[in-house]
């Protein structure tokens, strides 16, 4: 499903207006999705106040009064700078005198608070897309009051929360937050920023008719249960353990082996045919308790931390694999670093430089190396060698957090949060990788300039170890046949589909990082099983 700025949806719908879907037929059906949304809520008895501004967006609030008193409801209309001459919508709800009062003519506002009084549903259909500038005046007031007036009414976004900037996530001070946004064809890109992501509420993506093919060139999409399920790979009946890959994990150290044992375990809870864990000897005893799936390849170490040496023996078995997974839990010891380098063969600022790889006794070749995911602690080592990017082989996804980030492009945090799909998708393109960038809303970026914003966020994944288990999903797809593209925003979803089950199951305060694992093969199942298009997209 697409994302789209301002700017492309309003080309979107002079185009679907070229092509006979007429800006008139376009508000009827928008106008109808936001009455028939509401009488799912069972608001055919209630109580509803339909704020009306200029433009379409209040001409779609119109034909949702229109539609909602038509099924019983009890429809009143707050009208604010808006031209009513020749206006037919406005004329249909006189017809059905439906109850109106002028902002203009509202003195005090007094009539507006008793309507706030009496309501039990407001929809919000004051102002559209087209934000770009501070709210002022009158229409500041009345959303001062309505704000002040919301208390326990259900407020119902059209289209957008009157106040949210489509395109950066920016809310003004007297922004309206809603319990529901019922938005047209395609979601809008300030939806999954913050801070207008806390304002959206549930979000319901309405067909208005508009052909999905007019989006084709947009480059944001919105992950969806139907793109997941037709990326999973089969399950034949005839299968055996080879044919759902092996995967090579190298994880953990002394300090770290809970990081180890998250991504182990849900490598096999998406479905690998083999994990292996590589690590640190003397941590064998502690994660073999725990990881009875899983085999071994034990590597030298120094007091917990794998070390250089270690090259020489993952050369000898790479190959076996068809993907690999360095980081989670290593550490940062000077040791650990210098092996993640001399691994993926590159120039180390912590020994003197070298040209190209290692002798070929030690270093892994190009050829040998499968597709990776690199996370974490693999991230920071790449972090401290020069130009990292330019000497990675092969195909490799890259899941940093925000802090990650930081290191990897040597910037601030700040930099990276304030313009999240900005920096995904440079660096992506800079880098020639895929690039996934942790947060609520996680997104995937292409080396081709796509992004893809996962549908989900939730403050119970914000604990240690949901990381681990998020790069370990990814490489057990990836080790099934997934493309790394595939792979991380398949791994993405299931991800959060899991935490989102296991939010509801336990909540989301105490939620564990292995509260996930159960939950990913009940995840994948449930798409499997259960797999309709994306209408509705829960917030906490």
């Amino acid at each position: 499903m697409k994302v789209v700025t301002t700017e492309e949806m309003r080309r979107i719908e002079r185009e679907a207006d070229a092509g006979g879907l007429s800006y008139a037929t376009m508000m009827e059906n928008a106008g109808r999705a936001v009455a028939e949304a509401c009488q799912r809520m069972g608001v055919t008895d209630k109580r509803i106040l339909v704020l009306v501004g200029p433009g379409n967006n209040g001409g779609d609030g119109l034909v949702a009064a229109r539609h909602l008193h038509d099924a019983g409801a009890q429809v009143n209309i707050y009208i604010w700078k808006r031209k009513i001459e020749g206006d037919e919508n406005f004329g249909l709800a006189q017809e059905r005198d439906i109850p109106t009062v002028w902002a203009e003519e509202d003195t005090d506002l007094a009539a507006l608070q008793r309507l706030l009084d009496e309501t039990d549903f407001i929809l919000d259909a004051l102002l559209g897309t087209g934000l770009s500038r501070p709210i002022k005046g009158l229409l500041k007031e009345i959303l001062e009051v309505t704000r002040r007036g919301i208390r326990e009414r259900f407020v119902v976004a059209v289209d957008v929360p009157t106040g949210l900037n489509c395109d950066t996530g920016a809310v003004d001070p007297v922004t309206l937050p809603a319990d529901l946004t019922v938005t047209f064809a395609f979601p809008k890109l300030g939806f999954f920023l913050f801070p207008g992501a806390e304002y959206v509420g549930e979000l319901i993506v309405a067909d208005i008719g508009i052909p999905d093919a007019l989006a084709e060139d947009v480059q944001i999409e919105l992950t969806t249960p139907g793109m997941v399920r037709a990326i999973l790979p089969e399950r034949p009946l005839g299968a055996h353990k080879g044919t759902f890959g092996k995967a090579l994990l190298v994880a953990g150290s002394v300090n770290y082996t809970g990081a180890a044992y998250l991504a182990s375990a849900a490598a096999t809870r998406v479905g690998t045919g083999l994990v292996t864990l590589a690590l640190a000897r003397s941590l064998h005893p502690i994660l073999a308790s725990k990881l009875t799936e899983v085999t071994f390849l034990l590597l030298p170490e120094s007091l917990g931390v794998i070390v250089p040496e270690a090259v020489k023996l993952l050369n000898e078995r790479i190959a076996e694999y068809d993907a690999l997974l360095l980081g989670p839990g290593l550490g940062r010891e000077e040791e650990t670093v210098e092996f993640v380098h001399r691994l993926l063969g590159l120039e180390s600022k912590l020994t003197k430089p070298r040209i190209g790889f290692l002798p070929s006794e030690e270093a892994v070749t190009e050829s040998s190396l499968p597709p990776m995911v690199i996370d974490a602690d693999g991230l920071n080592a790449l972090s401290e060698a020069p130009e990292w990017w330019k000497h990675l082989k092969g195909e490799v996804v890259l899941t940093p957090h925000p802090g990650e980030m930081s290191r990897l492009m040597g910037c601030s945090i700040a930099e990276i949060e304030g313009d999240r799909i900005g920096v995904v998708r440079r660096m992506a393109q800079e880098w020639g990788q895929v690039v996934l960038l942790k947060g609520a809303y996680t997104l995937i970026a292409t080396p081709e300039g796509r992004v893809f914003i996962n549908p989900f966020a939730n403050p119970g994944l914000a604990t240690a170890g949901t990381g681990d288990v998020l790069a370990g999903a990814i490489v057990g797809l990836l080790a099934q046949g997934l493309s790394p593209r595939d792979a991380a925003i398949a791994g993405a979803y299931l991800h959060g589909l899991a935490g989102q089950m296991a939010r509801d199951e336990v909540g989301e305060m105490g939620m564990v990082a292995g509260d996930l694992l159960p939950f990913l093969p009940k995840g994948i199942r449930e798409l499997r099983d259960r797999c309709n298009v994306l209408w509705l997209m829960s917030r906490p």
